[in-house]
């Protein structure tokens, strides 16, 4: 009698025949047919499978709702889970500070890491707990990073860097005017939780409004195509609104001219020129760009190159020995000039350096 067939092997007229009886026997003791037989034994499997997912499923959460104990946990992207999103919904209440940011040609919400934590580190951050019981508790600084990292592991916020927009253009890097909190950023592999790193929100909260923006808008396209239609009176109204509009747009536009005339005529009577409303074609929001009100031109300085190698040198040999530089001589094709270096010793200043204040 043949054994049954091994694994990728076929099987044989008798082992086929063996499998056949067994399964009459097989069901004849479970007091069924053969086809009821089958069906019962499907049933059993899919019913194994359902549970098995059901305890994956089980252990997943447990492992979420533990995020808050332990060693901090590596970052797996995955889809957004409701703990994450009631974390990215209170988070978004705080004042994280926010700063505007182009990613992928896009303007996005940046934010630094650590005011997101000092957030969930705050008085607040137990009220919503309260409010909301899902929200992971905090014990110490593991539970700290694990709760905070639920954002890029449910692609909610992810950790940027900043980049140089015309990285990888065949032109040399222009030196363009900055504008405050405008950074081009890209998405960095490697997503951590350190204090100084910045994040970018990928999560725009609740859409509501903005279909009832959208809604809004179709509205009053639709009441502009039914213009014919309107009462007289409100005709008039529009027809006068449509005056003042066009005057201030006048107005504007001779704004325009009179701050380039302005800046021609200071240009030469008091140089370096003022400018009124610097911003006004900055690439900011509408308010921004009456913010200030006027400003001098900026004056690029240029370096002097001549001598700074032999008065750099004379200076460390100054501040070296604490003597007078040596005498030093320039010769020409028609005659020699001697300069010599200042009788009076000097003390030694060391170099100052200008701090400047952390671009937050």
């Amino acid at each position: 009698m043949q054994g049954p067939p091994q694994p990728g092997q076929m099987p044989s007229r008798e082992q086929i025949m063996a499998m056949q009886q067994q399964l009459a026997r097989d069901a004849e003791k479970a007091g069924m047919t053969v086809p009821q037989f089958i069906e019962h034994l499907k049933k059993q499997a899919q019913e194994q499978q359902a549970k098995m997912q059901a305890a994956a499923q089980q252990q997943q959460q447990q492992q979420q709702q533990q995020v808050g104990h332990g060693q901090p946990q590596p970052i797996v992207p995955g889809p957004p889970n409701p703990v994450a999103l009631s974390l990215a919904k209170f988070l978004r209440s705080q004042n994280l500070k926010p700063r505007t940011c182009i990613l992928n040609g896009e303007r996005k919400e940046m934010f630094r890491v650590k005011r997101a934590l000092r957030a969930l580190q705050s008085p607040e951050y137990e009220k919503a707990r309260k409010k909301d019981p899902s929200l992971p508790e905090i014990t110490d600084r593991a539970s700290l990073e694990n709760t905070f990292k639920l954002l890029p592991m449910s692609m909610l916020a992810l950790r940027v860097s900043k980049i140089d927009p015309h990285e990888g253009h065949n032109h040399p890097p222009k030196k363009a005017k900055r504008i405050k909190g405008l950074w081009t950023v890209r998405i960095e592999p490697q997503q951590e939780a350190k204090e100084d790193m910045y994040y970018v929100w990928l999560w725009e909260g609740s859409q509501i409004m903005r279909k009832i923006y959208a809604a809004l808008a179709l509205l009053v396209i639709f009441a502009v195509v039914l213009y014919p239609l309107w009462p007289l009176k409100m005709r008039q109204g529009v027809y006068y609104l449509s005056w003042g509009f066009l005057i201030l747009l006048g107005l504007f536009f001779l704004m325009a001219i009179f701050r380039v005339i302005l800046f021609c005529v200071t240009y030469f009577v008091i140089p370096p020129g003022l400018w009124l409303f610097p911003n006004l074609w900055e690439d900011v929001s509408f308010v921004d760009s009456f913010k200030p009100v006027w400003a001098w031109h900026e004056v690029k300085k240029k370096k002097k190159r001549s001598k700074s190698g032999s008065v750099s040198a004379q200076a460390t040999f100054s501040a070296s020995t604490g003597q007078p530089a040596p005498a030093t001589a320039t010769t020409t094709a028609t005659a020699t000039q001697v300069a010599t270096g200042e009788a009076q010793q000097r003390a030694y200043v060391s170099p100052k350096v200008e701090e400047l204040a952390e671009d937050e």
